[in-house]
Parts: structure tokens; sequence; C-alpha cells
């Protein structure tokens, strides 16, 4: 077993630190936020604020603490929205590490309800959005078997989440050059 995640490493030959890729250096104030940012997080900080107006920066800031903490990372965001151009920024700014996306997967979502005037019962309907939920197993597997991961997710995504076990107990280990027998391997 490796280092790098509870599962085997996708590439084990391959050293991916989080690596930022911008344009700039971190300039004005960003500088000393990141160390502040860093030094709340190796202190052991349950909670750290970054205030900034839009545009002044705070995803970079957040990007070079992240570079610099080598740690996986998850990004919460209020909504999918937000989430989805969070994404884009952090697949920007680390184009050669696992930037993953993990949002709520329905389209629409009704839950069940009872209307007790007109003594309705109105059953749940949902749509789920196929690339959506492509993109949430992605996530896990990125969480699994690497070490250079960022998630950005919406705060709703990260309710009904499963045990994350499941997906470990459905591995399996497979050598190049091993013969694995057909009926076995879909009794696994």
């Amino acid at each position: 077993m490796s280092d790098t995640g509870p599962l085997q490493p996708d590439r084990p030959d391959l050293d991916r630190p989080l690596s930022v890729d911008a344009p700039f250096d971190p300039a004005g104030d960003q500088p000393d936020a990141i160390e502040e940012l860093v030094d709340g997080f190796e202190a052991g900080a349950e909670k750290q604020t970054l205030l900034g107006v839009t545009g002044s920066g705070k995803t970079n800031t957040v990007s070079w603490a992240v570079e610099e903490l080598q740690q996986p990372t998850l990004v919460l965001a209020h909504n999918k929205t937000l989430a989805a151009q969070l994404y884009e920024e952090f697949r920007e700014l680390f184009p050669n590490n696992a930037v993953e996306y993990f949002v709520s997967y329905y389209d629409y979502y009704q839950p069940e309800a009872y209307v007790e005037q007109t003594d309705t019962y109105i059953g749940k309907d949902m749509s789920i959005n196929e690339e959506i939920d492509r993109l949430r197993h992605s996530a896990t597997r990125s969480l699994l078997t690497r070490d250079d991961v960022i998630v950005v997710a919406s705060v709703s995504a990260i309710y009904g989440l499963g045990d994350p076990g499941n997906y470990e107990r459905m591995a399996l280990r497979v050598e190049q050059g091993q013969t694995l027998d057909r009926e076995e391997l879909l009794a696994e």
C-alpha cells in the first residue's frame, strides 16, 4: 500500500505537490494574509475568515496558502453558482492537480409533503443531473487515491453523503499480468 490516499495512487511514480500556476506573485496585503492563514492552520485554529471585496484576490490568496500547506483542501461555497465559479478558478490555478466539483446532483427536488386542509399527499419528485453525479464520483475517487486534491463543494452537497468506506470496500486491487476469473470477480 502507498501513503497516497487509502487506495493505491493513480500514478504511484508521480509526485504531485499542490502547485499554483498564476501569472503573477502575491502582492499588496496577500503575503500577510497567506502567512496569517498558514500560521493559523498550523496552530490549530478551528475558524479563520478571509475578508475582501469582490475582485480583491481572495481565491488567489487561498490558493497560495493551500500551496504552502500542501494539504488536501475542501472549499465550501454557499450555493452552486459560486461553487461553479470557484471550481473554474481553482482549476486554472492548479492545472496539474485534482480540482474536483462536488455539489448536489439534483436539478430539481420536491420533498414529500402533506397538505392537511385538503388531505392531500404529495409524493417526492426529483431529477438527477448525471454529469454532476459523475463529477461527485470523480471527487470521491480523487480523495481516495490522491493527495493533491482540492474539492469545491456547495454546502447543501455535504448532507446525506453516505459512508465513504463503501467506496473502499468496492475497490479491488488488480496487478498488471494478473489473471482473474470473471465469475469470481463478479462475485466480489
